[in-house]
């Protein structure tokens, strides 16, 4: 008789696995995808290219997406269009979902991959912290904005690009601006992972026979520049000791392309990957009672 892991390891045997790769086109789908700019979003940008998809780029660096666009277009001839908004501005998000909404009258797929990974906590000029507010709550609002248009081109997808990072935790409904507690970039990311799981339960029982699924993954522990925006050291320890112990980006596109694309897909809801892989996230990601409360809160902090 094997060993097996506990839950709480499970995603150390899942990394290991032979995932699982679509071929299926997307040909006629509107894909809306935020942080595409770089890292996992840009190796979804890619494949969802090859798959012939019409991309919409949610992006805050509009020069950059403009250059990616070109070299995107001229490998693969599809119709990208640019949106700007910065993440960490709520304001900025409505105004993006609004002009969507004004141009588009059919979206497929939602890919919400903007993130943040911060070692100092800092707030927004709208008074929330920032990476909770990045990677949490914008993805929040901008997913219920654009949800009723995802139900009338149903069947539609919604991804959330999580993290092993929930397993951290950090989250504390009563002090989500860390004003009591000490903050650290670990359990600050944790916080902001986890309340993002905690919605997605939500999310998906609300969406029950509406043709539209949501489902959350870990995009593998592969290269990208989440946390440059921190000092010297950590960019130092990044490049030099973490980087080499990391795969290539490109998985995390293969796996996001299967989530949003394949047929096998279509009916499955309100469930976190490790890539490809089905995992139980922690147990602290699970309390559907605190799920409840932080989708009021969320609800509440985005206005809606």
């Amino acid at each position: 008789m094997g060993f097996e892991l506990p839950d709480e390891l499970i995603f150390m045997k899942n990394k290991k696995a032979e995932q699982k790769k679509s071929d299926a086109s997307m040909a006629g789908k509107v894909c809306v995808i935020t942080g595409a700019t770089s890292g996992v979003g840009l190796e979804a940008l890619k494949k969802l290219a090859e798959g012939k998809a019409d991309i919409v780029m949610v992006c805050r660096n509009l020069e950059k997406a403009k250059l990616i666009k070109e070299d995107i277009q001229k490998k693969w001839p599809v119709n990208i269009d640019l949106f700007e908004a910065d993440f960490s501005i709520l304001s900025d998000v409505r105004r993006a979902a609004g002009e969507i909404l004004a141009k588009y009258k059919q979206i497929h797929v939602l890919i919400n991959s903007a993130g943040l990974h911060s070692t100092t906590k800092v707030m927004t000029r709208e008074g929330f912290e920032m990476v909770f507010c990045v990677n949490h709550l914008a993805s929040f609002l901008f997913t219920r904005l654009l949800m009723d248009r995802l139900k009338e081109s149903a069947p539609a997808r919604i991804i959330q690009v999580n993290s092993e990072g929930h397993r951290f935790n950090g989250l504390d409904i009563n002090d989500l601006n860390w004003n009591k507690r000490f903050y650290t970039g670990l359990r600050g990311y944790g916080a902001s992972k986890t309340a993002q799981l905690l919605t997605v339960w939500e999310v998906a029982d609300e969406l029950k026979g509406s043709g539209v699924t949501i489902n959350a993954l870990h995009p593998g522990d592969v290269r990208t520049n989440i946390g440059s925006n921190n000092g010297w050291l950590y960019r130092c320890f990044l490049h030099n000791v973490t980087w080499h112990s990391l795969k290539e980006p490109s998985i995390s596109g293969e796996a996001i392309y299967y989530l949003a694309a394949d047929p096998d897909m279509l009916d499955v809801s309100g469930k976190f990957f490790h890539l490809t892989i089905e995992e139980k996230p922690a147990k602290h990601a699970l309390d559907r009672e605190l799920g409840k409360k932080v989708y009021d809160l969320s609800m509440r902090m985005t206005g809606l």
